[in-house]
């Protein structure tokens, strides 16, 4: 079995993208998934949705890594941590009902995604400074 890349093509160029987006997803942690939905969208033209899901996907196993290793440390405070699982179910409902409602409407998705990246970054470099 032999692998061979048409560069030309650009059939090989999602390789050194997924390699950059879980370098940047492991540099940056948690924050990295907005990274990895915009590699995904460039790198092979993948549609929102699948980007988004991905994206949650990679989120959710570093996630799950963090807690698991922060849990068996003893350094959870349980109280607030229900409090963070209840947010979160009540926002993953929410999430699911306003989904089907713009999933009809793929150019408001991609709009709202990229104000949301740009509040985060801008937010991040105000606090920064």
């Amino acid at each position: 079995m032999s692998f061979s890349c048409n560069w030309r093509a650009r059939r090989c160029w999602h390789i050194p993208a997924f390699l950059g987006r879980w370098f940047t997803a492991g540099f940056f942690g948690i924050g990295g998934g907005f990274f990895i939905v915009l590699r995904l969208m460039l790198a092979n033209s993948t549609p929102l949705q699948y980007a988004l899901g991905s994206s949650l996907a990679a989120i959710t196993a570093l996630g799950l890594t963090t807690d698991g290793s922060n849990a068996l440390s003893g350094f959870i405070n349980w109280q607030i941590t229900s409090l963070l699982v209840a947010g979160g179910i009540l926002g993953t409902l929410s999430g699911i009902v306003i989904g089907k409602k713009l999933g009809a409407r793929e150019a408001l998705l991609e709009r709202g995604f990229a104000a949301l990246v740009i509040a985060i970054g801008a937010y991040i470099a105000i606090v920064a400074t």
